[in-house]
């Protein structure tokens, strides 16, 4: 895979500083640029301002100098321009706009999440203790950024844009393109691409060690902000993982995940697990295995119009 990983996002809001504070006191910690990170990647957002919230910047990485030129080619032959300087590309999403930049590298490895034991029916593993959910002090922060989310009304050309100019792998598609989860890494997903109303962020993913971590940091950001809840627990179909989502200071709604799917083999998963067919919300695909479904504003979010307004002003479709 010459593309092999998300390295960090560029999220554009109001207020900047509301933002920042909000994931520091989840655990994140910023440099003076605005750059928030984990305890293993010192860069995972960068918060700028601007008048409406949106994605600013995709950053990925790739294996080799070779893949940048190959990208570039595929890119031109779409009609993308891109520019690569030293070991770094950099170009435009087409039709959402935020800017794109490819490095050589990789994302930086992560620490193991520590043992956890866990008793169950006719197995003790945890003997004369408490769990660590109970006696730990405070939320485990998250791990890092897994993946983000785009609705466009244009989605045919942007997962075109995706797959066919940057090179990510399809792991699962709704009625054959409607929806796309795609890949970088051996995630189900780093990136997912369905319609909408507008071109817009639906939601980054931040990702945990666990159930107990999604449910303390979750209740957690309940406590300071009550209206922040739209859909969880549960655990999604396709992908997998346990899910929380709620919504940060700035409107954006983001997912604390874990326990995501993996894909370390691409030809045996193309091959006997890959499907382009699922079915809407009502198949086989719904939205979770067990737990809420999504509520309407999941999809149609409350500020989409001022965001359409916002990217009309800017000349943007």
């Amino acid at each position: 895979m010459a593309l092999n990983g998300i390295l960090s996002i560029d999220l554009a809001v109001k207020n900047p500083d509301e933002l920042s504070e909000f994931w520091q006191r989840r655990g994140l910690t910023a440099d003076a640029s605005g750059t928030l990170g984990t305890a293993d990647r010192n860069k995972q957002i960068t918060v700028v301002e601007d008048d409406y919230r949106h994605l600013a910047a995709l950053h990925l990485s790739c294996e080799t100098e070779q893949d940048l030129a190959n990208i570039a080619k595929r890119l031109k032959d779409m009609g993308v321009e891109s520019t690569i300087s030293g070991t770094t590309l950099t170009c435009k999403d087409p039709i959402v706009d935020h800017a794109i930049t490819v490095e050589v590298g990789a994302p930086a490895p992560l620490t193991p999440s520590p043992d956890r034991s866990l008793n169950s029916s006719g197995k003790i593993n945890r003997d004369g203790l408490r769990a660590d959910a109970i006696t730990e002090l405070k939320p485990r922060s998250p791990r890092r950024l897994g993946h983000v989310v785009i609705g466009t009304p244009h989605f045919e050309k942007v997962t075109d844009f995706y797959i066919n100019g940057l090179g990510f792998k399809v792991s699962d598609q709704i009625l054959n393109g409607i929806a796309t989860f795609m890949r970088v890494e051996s995630d189900h997903h780093n990136l997912f691409i369905h319609p909408g109303f507008t071109s817009h962020l639906n939601h980054y993913a931040l990702e945990v060690d666990d159930v107990d971590a999604i449910g303390k940091l979750g209740m957690e950001v309940l406590a300071e902000r009550p209206d922040a809840n739209v859909v969880g627990v549960g655990r999604h179909n396709l992908g997998a993982n346990m899910f929380w989502y709620l919504t940060d200071p700035s409107g954006n709604m983001f997912e604390f995940f874990s326990d995501m799917d993996q894909i370390t083999d691409d030809e045996d998963w193309a091959r006997n697990h890959c499907k382009r067919d699922w079915e809407g919300s009502d198949g086989p695909a719904g939205f979770s295995v067990w737990g809420p479904k999504e509520p309407e504003s999941f999809i149609n979010q409350p500020d989409l119009f001022e965001i359409a307004a916002a990217r009309e002003a800017r000349g943007l479709i």
